[in-house]
């Protein structure tokens, strides 16, 4: 619903304001500060140090930030190579079998994590497919959490591009290769980055189903955080969410402003 009057306006943007200072930038503001912290027994901390920042980038924390990149560019780069081919096949279809096979695509962000979890560690922890204990069942897990995003960003952005496009190539005699790669993914590379940003940032702050399925002596840093705040180590896991909130960040922001800059030329 529309907000017409003026007061209206200013009590709806001073609500937004409240719950955005409440429920996201009041928690971050804890964290950042239990991150510097060196004891926090009251309502402050007692002593700052960035002893917690020092030991995130060294040994076993290190480790798990690198990866988390891996897994995460993997991941999502297989997601978005799956995910492109499969909004071009379905193009084929009627609008009405594209929603229903597009269905398909969008189960696995309807089953919670832990499911997914789950279900990958009962089916590849025997038989010819085993993966238990290998790195490779995380890496798994991570596409079926983030394909069905990579999907539905890439069907979006080729239901935006105008099929006369293709057919002026097509009367021009443009094979249906040339097609594809000078035209067709040229005009959706935009839509790719921001499909890579957003399943980059999805898989590199997964735990519901690492955290079952991660073999020994290799971490996420998700998993790492939860397991030093599981510890009582909270400014160690306070440090290494900074950490991972921050390279989070600067990666979506650079590859948001990459893709608009491909958009408009």
């Amino acid at each position: 619903m529309l907000v017409w009057s003026r007061r209206a306006r200013r009590l709806t943007s001073a609500a937004a304001v409240t719950l955005f200072t409440l429920f996201f930038l009041l928690p971050l503001m804890v964290i950042l500060l239990s991150s510097f912290s060196q004891q926090w027994n009251g309502f402050l901390p007692s002593g700052f140090t960035v002893d917690h920042f020092i030991n995130a980038f060294r040994g076993a924390a290190w480790d798990a930030l690198f990866s988390s990149l891996v897994v995460g560019f993997a991941a999502s780069l297989f997601a978005l190579f799956c995910g492109c081919w499969a909004a071009l096949a379905l193009r084929q279809y009627s609008v009405q079998w594209q929603k229903r096979l597009g269905i398909i695509f969008f189960l696995p962000s309807a089953v919670p994590s832990v499911s997914v979890g789950l279900g990958i560690l009962v089916a590849f922890s025997q038989g010819p497919l085993q993966m238990n204990g290998t790195v490779w069942i995380v890496l798994v897990a991570h596409f079926v959490l983030i394909s069905a995003f990579s999907f539905s960003n890439l069907s979006t952005g080729l239901a935006r591009i105008s099929a006369d496009i293709e057919n002026v190539a097509s009367s021009l005699g443009a094979s249906p290769a040339y097609r594809l790669r000078h035209i067709t993914l040229p005009l959706l590379m935009p839509w790719m980055l921001s499909a890579l940003a957003l399943s980059l940032s999805l898989s590199m702050g997964e735990l519901g189903a690492t955290v079952m399925i991660y073999p020994p002596g290799w971490t996420t840093l998700p998993v790492a955080i939860f397991s030093l705040t599981d510890r009582g180590s909270i400014a160690d896991g306070s440090a290494l969410t900074i950490v991972l909130v921050a390279v989070i960040l600067w990666l979506t922001v650079k590859l948001e402003r990459l893709a608009q800059r491909l958009s408009h030329p």
